[in-house]
């Protein structure tokens, strides 16, 4: 049989890497040998066997000891591919710097299989998580039980149980201040409300509305129309599946119909094309575009369209009242003497203790007819709480002894803020998952209590009106440029040229004293009274919180962008 394989200048057999794969190609075929193989027993390998890449510059073979043509052939068996051949083509143990970088499919799946190689996220994936379920620390989650709140959940339960009688419940108003709890006892109460109806097979619904987020009267009806709506379009549907079905077996089987209220197929035909029809008529409100007394009508419209008692859950409802005034409440209250079918009931839930102040005396007559007030935790309820919670979000021996007593101190400070003393819980065993650290511990809460600190301020600074703003970079100045002990008289010449410098407004003194008397309250200053004998007293004032931090939101501000102008100005003015 004629040898077809290439040969160099000097006689010798050229392999390619494709002979590599004629080889393993004819693995089982002992017949078809491979001259200048190398052996799977360490011994030298033959020049033929070696790939072109292997010669020296002058085309020399690299091995000392070269085989020739006359070497026993060596069979596909004796060859281990993956041994003998190298990303390069090489034989193992030889390195070469001139080698080809043409690389073969095979050598590159080779190659690949023998690494182990690493994504962005395996190191952070690599550590055991501290997390059992993260999501029971966050403010959305409603738990199925409420340590030190029995006393006002009974009273939610005991005016909302006419509901299930069919009759319409007082509206209710719950105060307290945040974090207190009001808004995770209504939901459970009134998921408790709903889960009763259906085992009775009472149609009672609540429904719940951020009025920080919809905080118009447009908004608040239009988002209540389209819920209706949406569920009068599921009544419907299944109410037709009913009827055709009826239909269908009606017109075998017309006796079908003596226990029904249909007396003949024409009044189930009937029937169908009525709620075909209204389907046709229901039309989900635009969130812009509508008068609102066409957004009142279909939101009636909607709400009356089967018979139910309906339980409206407005959060935060000082928000409401105002942005929007009282309209959106008076028209609430007043619709149970002109509904048919349906009875509605307000819930109402607020930090403010004092909006009704705003109310017209009608409104706030018919909204406040049951009032619940939710006092501050303490310290050990709070500890309480973190503990519920912690049992059922961190992994076993996930915390140290001190973490939930020190979240617990923290937050008590706030005014006794549950939500508070959950997010520095949360926070700080994020923070410690981050360090991949084993357990969380007393430092990662302090490191949390800093974060949420300084977050809270970011936050407050950033929704401050613009006249705050000003009055609070004017603060912010004097302290950059070595003021102590800053009155308020200094203030409101800087807040006059800063003013000056946007086109702002200028408002009078005694109202830039008030705003700092507010910025105060926020604790974003702290402005103490102090007597100057025969000149009066004034206000000193130190800002409270991180001057970088603040000043870098203040700038944020479009309207404020253009403040650092007036810098140079009030460096000049302390240099003279």
């Amino acid at each position: 049989m004629d040898d077809d394989t290439p040969k160099r200048d000097d006689g010798t057999r050229q392999v390619n890497h494709s002979d590599t794969d004629d080889v393993a190609s004819t693995e089982d075929d002992s017949s078809s040998a491979v001259s200048g193989g190398n052996t799977t027993s360490g011994e030298p390998v033959s020049e033929d066997a070696k790939p072109e890449e292997e010669l020296d510059g002058e085309g020399s073979p690299t091995d000392e000891n070269p085989a020739t043509d006359d070497d026993e052939p060596v069979t596909a068996e004796d060859i281990d591919i993956r041994e003998s051949i190298g990303p390069s083509g090489s034989t193992d143990g030889e390195t070469d710097d001139d080698s080809s970088t043409d690389v073969s499919l095979d050598e590159v799946v080779l190659d690949d299989g023998s690494s182990d190689s690493r994504g962005l996220f395996d190191d952070l994936l690599s550590g055991e998580p501290i997390f059992e379920n993260k999501e029971v620390l966050r403010p959305s989650y409603t738990p199925h039980e409420l340590p030190h709140r029995t006393e006002q959940i009974n009273q939610m339960a005991t005016i909302l149980v006419s509901a299930l009688r069919g009759e319409t419940p007082s509206n209710i108003l719950i105060y307290g201040k945040t974090g207190t709890g009001k808004t995770a006892s209504a939901k459970f109460v009134s998921q408790e409300l709903e889960s009763t109806s259906q085992k009775y097979d009472v149609p009672c619904e609540v429904e719940y509305i951020n009025c920080e987020v919809t905080d118009t009267q447009y908004r608040v009806l239009a988002q209540l129309a389209n819920k209706f709506i949406e569920k009068n379009f599921d009544v419907i549907e299944n109410e037709l599946d009913r009827l055709e079905d009826l239909r269908t077996r009606a017109r075998d089987t017309p006796d079908l119909l003596a226990d029904t209220s249909f007396d003949s197929l024409d009044a189930v035909e009937e029937r169908i094309e009525q709620l075909e029809a209204d389907c046709e008529e229901m039309e989900t409100v635009p969130m812009t575009g509508w008068p609102t007394d066409r957004v009142y009508s279909t939101f009636f419209d909607a709400v009356d369209y089967n018979e139910r008692v309906v339980v409206i859950m407005l959060d935060e409802i000082d928000k409401l009242v105002e942005k929007s005034g009282d309209d959106t409440l008076y028209n609430l209250s007043r619709m149970n003497s002109e509904l048919s079918n349906s009875r509605i009931s307000i819930m109402g839930i607020s930090n403010d203790l004092k909006f009704t102040d705003f109310l017209d005396p009608r409104v706030k007559s018919s909204l406040g007819e049951e009032e619940i007030v939710f006092p501050p935790y303490d310290a050990n309820q709070l500890r309480d709480i973190l503990q519920h919670r912690a049992d059922v979000a961190f992994k076993s021996g996930a915390l140290t002894e001190d973490v939930i007593p020190l979240c617990a101190a923290f937050a008590a400070q706030e005014h006794g803020d549950a939500r508070r003393a959950l997010d520095l819980l949360r926070t700080a065993g994020e923070l410690a998952e981050r360090g991949q650290a084993d357990t969380v511990e007393e430092a990662h809460v302090r490191q949390a209590q800093d974060k949420i600190e300084l977050d809270r301020v970011v936050e407050v600074v950033r929704t401050l009106p613009t006249q705050s703003k000003i009055v609070l970079f004017a603060i912010i100045l004097l302290e950059k440029n070595g003021v102590r002990n800053i009155n308020t008289g200094e203030v409101f010449n800087i807040y006059k040229r800063l003013c000056e410098e946007i086109d702002a407004d200028i408002l009078t003194q005694r109202r830039v004293t008030d705003l700092i008397s507010e910025l105060d309250m926020l604790g974003i200053v702290n402005a103490v009274v102090v007597s100057k004998g025969r000149y009066g007293r004034t206000k000193e004032i130190s800002l409270s919180v991180p001057i970088d931090e603040t000043e870098a939101v203040l700038l944020s501000d479009s309207r404020l962008g253009d403040i650092e102008n007036a810098q140079p100005f009030v460096q000049a003015r302390f240099d003279n």
